[in-house]
């Protein structure tokens, strides 16, 4: 069988990488806005999540990593992009070679081995590697005075510049040293986003040891299994309420040395337990060599970050990421998005998405550094209200958000607009009309410079303006979504008001991004091209040209610590990574995602019908429709889970009984007095359930087949959330978790006397 490969650049045989030490003065201590789309109720609380997410054996999340680099583009990053097509077998290799002694490898399982760095030929893909310490200290020779995070501290504004953060980071690796962290072992950080936790991951780093992020929302025993399987000599928590989890559980942590809280007083005193400022005391009089020696020692084809993924039937994998996976990601993802270097115009971003996720580290750390950035830090209550009041005094240059983030700014302004004025709804219309319009044709010109029609100027003027300031994106020239699916509803809302969304596409083993959609390669619901340097192959592609998103580039991880049969259904014995997703190309090498192979739902009958089109295509229908989730494996037919649009819980994230505004007025409008999800569930509010089974029969009616129509369905008596297991961190929905939990309903929906004309068991008609 033969399938499509996009090269940007031929590929050289892979090398060991020798050390290289950067020298020049830091190699030694020196002294050192009310808004239309509020987000309030609890969008999502992503920055403080579960890590357990998706089925064992998949390589997790698909995740984007937007950001900073120079805007000036050697010829060779520029050739990368125009796209060579060629054959390559379709075949998986059965298993990944064996190295001979000495000789590394392309991947390992082991924290303190080397692997064989994927080069090129040319262009970024032959780019010189460089550790972690190597890309800071060009960062501050060439932005020392400029600022690299900035916080709130009350009404108090505060800032680091690339000077001092490196030299901070210089102090806390020294402390690390002192508190007994060995090289190879991990220092978890349990937090929400701040300088400290920046300067913990760094530090960690550069002593030796591995950033482990773990998420905020994780049970002591999810903390200590995380602590163990990485040798956690120190654990770095946010508050008092993190440290009780750690506290639980010290006594099962044979490696843990010491504890750092970092925020708030500290409620006791005991052995090993520091505050961040005793932390920092530590090293602050060590001396420079001891420090030096390791940091000369590193090698850019060496371990330093663990990023936690996990199933739900199976342990978290620490996916073990290279200096060169993390600088390089960082080089290729910065001049694909051509941000702008920071002696030019300096990129600012927001940080406030999980930093135990790729997809925020690599924007917030590592990309923004790269090009002299500004990374904010938003309130921890980000996601629970105050995201966009941030976003209107920071003002970013480049936002990045999951899904939730941008269909909550969605349902927010359709509310908001909702109550209008008749001639204000009007305009909006018109002005949403023309955008759209304008965006389109400009998107299938490949985003060519037309000269844009005096109704666009005009709605520019009297909406996109006000709207952008009202979010705080009046800066923002690149707005991205990533890490879980995202609708082409929310895609085509924003696209109207002049805010196109640029998709990424990746997951935590390729460092965060494969393909990324900038302004001249764009397409609604496509993901993208690879970056330069990257290369894309599908395997076994079917006669639609779908096939298992395979990807390879020096962004491809190290393998998983300490889990060598795993790394082996990752990666095949070429060294492709398999991502578990499936996708196509079309005839321009956009690559557009189409399912999850092990969300494939194979019908008693043997047709395989992937879930998401046709969850997509429902909530299209129904705008009522929170979540949706079909059934059929193994099954006669089709039937489908519904969830409706609900209020969220500000504190605990939480689904409630309440609909939210939207929703009460979707209600009214198909008319319905309902205004809680208990008045609808289970077929209670007949308008409801005729207006959702008409939804249901206008979806079945552009099934392909017999077999891809929806045949039964029931509304749950509460929406999918975080906090309720059945989504996880980037809101990405847990199909074995969701089945195991209503196994009851969907059993009723399987049982041979079916019941056509009641509420919960509704068939179309015929």
């Amino acid at each position: 069988m033969q399938l499509t490969v996009c090269e940007p650049s031929a590929m050289s045989e892979a090398v060991v990488m020798e050390t290289q030490r950067a020298g020049g003065f830091l190699e030694s201590s020196c002294g050192a806005g009310s808004c239309a789309a509020s987000l309030d109720d609890g969008i999502l609380d992503t920055a403080n999540e579960s890590s357990e997410e998706e089925s064992a054996g998949e390589r997790e999340e698909e995740i984007g990593a937007h950001d900073v680099n120079s805007s000036t583009m050697t010829t060779e990053v520029l050739a990368e992009q125009t796209l060579n097509t060629k054959t390559v077998k379709a075949e998986r290799p059965n298993s990944l070679s064996v190295p001979s002694a000495g000789e590394p490898s392309l991947w390992t399982s082991q924290g303190d081995a080397e692997v064989k760095l994927r080069m090129g030929d040319s262009g970024l893909a032959a780019e010189t590697p460089l550790t972690i310490h190597q890309m800071f200290t060009s960062a501050v020779e060439r932005f020392g005075d400029f600022t690299a995070l900035s916080w709130k501290e009350g009404e108090q504004q505060k800032t680091l510049n690339y000077k001092d953060y490196y030299q901070t980071c210089r102090t806390a690796a020294k402390s690390f040293l002192k508190l007994g962290l060995q090289r190879y072992h991990g220092v978890g950080i349990l937090g929400f986003n701040s300088a400290e936790w920046f300067i913990s991951d760094i530090g960690a780093i550069l002593a030796g040891g591995f950033a482990v992020g773990i998420y905020t929302t994780n049970s002591p025993e999810a903390c200590q299994y995380v602590a163990d399987n990485c040798k956690a000599n120190i654990i770095v928590v946010e508050n008092h309420k993190q440290l009780q989890k750690i506290l639980q559980v010290e006594d099962k942590l044979p490696h843990l040395k010491a504890i750092i809280q970092y925020k708030d007083v500290l409620k006791e005193k005991r052995p090993n337990l520091y505050s961040w400022a005793e932390f920092m005391e530590l090293g602050r009089d060590e001396p420079d060599a001891p420090l030096d020696a390791i940091i000369s020692s590193q090698k850019p084809n060496q371990c330093c970050t663990l990023i936690y993924t996990s199933g739900t039937t199976g342990q978290p994998k620490g996916v073990m990421l290279s200096h060169d996976n993390v600088t390089w990601t960082a080089l290729a993802t910065s001049s694909h998005v051509r941000l702008t270097d920071a002696t030019k115009a300096q990129e600012t971003v927001v940080s406030y998405l999980p930093l135990s996720h790729i997809a925020a580290q690599m924007v917030d750390v590592w990309v923004t550094m790269k090009v002299g950035g500004s990374t904010h830090f938003a309130q921890p209550d980000a996601l629970k209200g105050s995201l966009v009041s941030t976003m209107k005094e920071v003002r970013p240059t480049a936002f990045m958000g999951v899904p939730r983030v941008w269909e909550k700014m969605q349902e927010k302004m359709k509310s908001v607009g909702a109550k209008s004025s008749t001639v204000r709804r009007k305009v909006a219309a018109w002005a949403k009309d023309v955008g759209l319009q304008t965006n389109l044709t400009k998107m299938n010109q490949s985003g060519a410079a037309g000269r844009a029609p005096l109704s666009y100027q005009i709605a520019k003027k009297l909406v996109f303006k006000k709207v952008r300031k009202a979010l705080g994106l009046d800066r923002c020239s690149k707005c991205y979504t990533g890490a879980a699916p995202i609708t082409k509803d929310t895609l085509e809302f924003f696209l109207s008001l002049d805010i196109p969304l640029y998709e990424l596409y990746g997951m935590s083993e390729s460092t965060g991004p494969h393909t990324i959609s900038i302004p001249e390669a764009f397409k609604l619901t496509s993901c993208g091209k690879e970056m330069p340097g990257c290369k894309t192959k599908l395997h076994n592609p079917d006669e639609e040209g779908n096939g298992e998103i395979c990807f390879w580039g020096r962004h491809v991880f190290m393998g998983y610590l300490n889990m060598p049969d795993k790394t082996e259904e990752a990666l095949d014995a070429d060294g492709w990574l398999h991502s578990g997703d499936l996708g196509k190309h079309d005839e321009n090498g956009f690559l557009f995602i189409t399912g999850r192979i092990k969300e494939l739902i194979i019908t008693a009958g043997g047709e395989n019908i992937p879930p998401v089109p046709t969850e997509d295509a429902v909530k299209e229908a129904l705008p009522l429709i929170s979540n949706a989730m079909l059934i059929g494996d193994k099954r006669k037919f089709l039937s489908m889970l519904l969830t409706i649009k609900c209020e969220v819980n500000a504190d605990s994230g939480d689904p409630e009984d309440g609909l939210t505004p939207e929703a009460v007025e979707i209600c009214k409008r198909l008319g319905s007095n309902a205004t809680r999800v208990s008045e609808i569930a289970g077929g209670r509010d007949r308008a409801i359930h005729t207006a959702i089974q008409e939804g249901i029969n206008r979806v079945n009616e552009n099934a392909t087949s017999n077999a891809q129509r929806i045949q039964k369905w029931i509304i749950l008596d509460r929406d999918f959330s975080v906090s309720g297991g059945e989504l996880g961190p980037t809101m990405k929905l847990k199909r074995p978790v969701v089945v195991k939990m209503y196994k009851e309903q969907i059993e009723n929906f399987y049982k041979e006397l079916a019941t056509p004309t009641t509420p919960d068991n509704p068939l179309p008609p015929k």
